[in-house]
């Protein structure tokens, strides 16, 4: 890229302060990084060690819920990367279109990607929504793998951010957006069944998995599938999302969802998760995506399984979720300032290359 792109980082959490860091590596970025808190902001834009900004980097302040706000912190931006709370990405998005500012965000809730793909329309920005890890990547590697067979079957998607060392009776850490784990426990889920899209509810289709010698369950949660059920719906005749938990997670969920009800108490059940689950960053990201059909007039499968963990990047110790999430919606920027995308409207995570995705600077830390 001949010329520095002008980015805006909505979100100073755990994963927008990653992004932060990771395109701070580059001499191809000016990023501002952007939080409703200022001191979390300059936390994002600095060396945890020293204190000093990182190269390229500047910090600022906004309501992300305030249009005026958002206006002026995008003023002048070439990209918006949203690592906000899935509730201000529409707003975000609103602004990004009127500005043409391109914009990216990491959100797994349906509805506010049902919303983005209308701003998208005879845009002449770019907006490309789920860049994370599921959707996302795991979104990337199931149309890869589906693209190889003559008639494809069925398609299933696994991916579990799980604590290395969990001890509580869940089997489980925070270890990302309590609000977005909350959302995949409750929502319906899309999935295909009998080639028709429909859905069905959280939790359900609880199946056993062996990784590696270590069992595993997975069911039912909302999101994952992201684009890919639209754009399959009429070419697979099953497709199906689930997150990974260690034995015994579910069970525990439903009693808490259904029998206690904290399904209908959203913010009953933050507090309950965040009072007495811990967080940590030493953790470990399984995907698993299994694809199988006719190929070379023969039934086939073809299966793709990662593990992928915490590490050391730019001196700073990160969480295999961070890395996998900030490294999916760096990966994509790339791919669209050095125009490997197209440069306006709707851009879906399966209209991306595999191969370019895995073989950029960001993307190869999935690798």
């Amino acid at each position: 890229m001949s010329l520095k792109k002008n980015i805006a980082v909505f979100g100073a959490g755990k994963i927008g302060k990653l992004v932060v860091n990771m395109l701070s590596q580059t001499d191809d970025y000016h990023v501002t990084v952007i939080d409703s808190a200022k001191e979390s902001a300059k936390d994002a834009a600095s060396h945890s060690t020293t204190g000093q900004l990182l190269k390229n980097v500047k910090y600022d302040h906004a309501d992300f819920m305030s249009q005026k706000d958002i206006e002026r912190v995008l003023s002048e931006k070439d990209y918006v990367l949203s690592c906000a709370p899935f509730y201000c990405n529409k707003g975000i998005a609103e602004v990004a279109r009127n500005l043409k500012v391109n914009y990216l965000d990491l959100t797994e809730d349906v509805k506010t990607t049902a919303a983005i793909k209308e701003l998208s329309k005879n845009a002449s920005n770019a907006f490309i929504p789920q860049c994370g890890l599921a959707p996302g990547f795991i979104t990337i590697v199931a149309h890869h793998l589906a693209q190889q067979f003559d008639n494809v079957h069925s398609i299933k998607m696994r991916v579990g951010a799980l604590p290395m060392y969990p001890h509580n009776r869940l089997k489980y850490n925070l270890t990302w957006s309590t609000e977005g784990l909350i959302n995949e426990y409750c929502n319906p889920c899309e999935v295909i069944h009998d080639g028709k899209l429909t859905l069905v509810p959280a939790l359900e289709g609880e199946e056993k998995l062996c990784i590696d010698g270590e069992e595993y369950e997975a069911f039912n949660t909302s999101g994952g599938l992201g684009t890919l059920a639209e754009s399959w719906a009429h070419k697979v005749r099953y497709m199906d999302y689930k997150s990974i938990r260690y034995p015994g997670h579910r069970e525990i969920l439903c009693t808490l969802l259904h029998d206690l009800k904290f399904i209908d108490d959203r913010d009953g059940l933050k507090s309950v998760f965040e009072r007495s689950l811990p967080q940590t960053s030493q953790d470990v990201v399984i995907i698993f995506v299994t694809v199988d059909g006719q190929k070379n007039d023969k039934y086939y499968q073809q299966s793709f399984v990662k593990k992928i963990y915490n590490a050391n990047i730019g001196g700073e110790h990160w969480g295999a979720i961070q890395i996998t999430t900030a490294a999916g919606i760096c990966g994509v920027l790339d791919l669209h300032a050095s125009a490997h995308l197209p440069t306006a409207g709707l851009i879906r995570q399966e209209d991306i290359s595999y191969e370019k995705f895995i073989g950029n600077r960001f993307g190869k830390y999935y690798s």
